[in-house]
């Protein structure tokens, strides 16, 4: 289970995931389910802004939506928000994330310890710095397939 990696293949090509459980078991459990399921097929990146990041996993495009599934309890830890890093998106309240996520493009140290981090990019990261920009983007990138490794 540790060496598990999740990957999203975009139209520019795939990106790896490493999952880390160890920091966060129930957001790993929720993606990893969501992405079995191909919920995050076809789904875009609707928020991607240079230098910080590029936000997903809403099947609406619209940054409102999620998956039926029950909102998650926060796992907040101490891993840093730096590049690569995979994290959980949620509203103001702390047990809301569900479905969204982002990728760090760069040092997003202000989200530690207030947003779940729950996995690092380990190749492909070229991708997601390619992915069109905007909020939402013109022509935004999209997960064209999510596998679990």
């Amino acid at each position: 289970m540790a060496d598990e990696t999740l990957t999203f293949s975009l139209e520019s090509g795939d990106v790896v995931i490493k999952l880390r459980p160890d920091l966060a078991p129930g957001h790993v459990a929720r993606i990893t389910e969501l992405a079995k399921e191909g919920f995050y097929d076809g789904v875009v990146f609707h928020r991607v802004i240079p230098g910080f990041m590029a936000q997903g996993g809403d099947p609406t495009g619209t940054g409102m939506g999620g998956s039926d599934k029950p909102d998650l309890q926060a796992e907040f830890n101490d891993e840093p928000h730096v590049r690569g890093v995979c994290s959980m998106a949620r509203t103001q309240a702390p047990h809301s994330a569900n479905s969204q996520f982002f990728i760090c493009f760069d040092d997003a140290r202000f989200l530690d310890k207030q947003y779940t981090v729950w996995g690092q990019v380990i190749s492909g990261m070229e991708h997601i710095d390619a992915l069109p920009k905007g909020e939402p983007p013109a022509n935004p990138g999209k997960i064209v397939k999510a596998t679990v490794a």
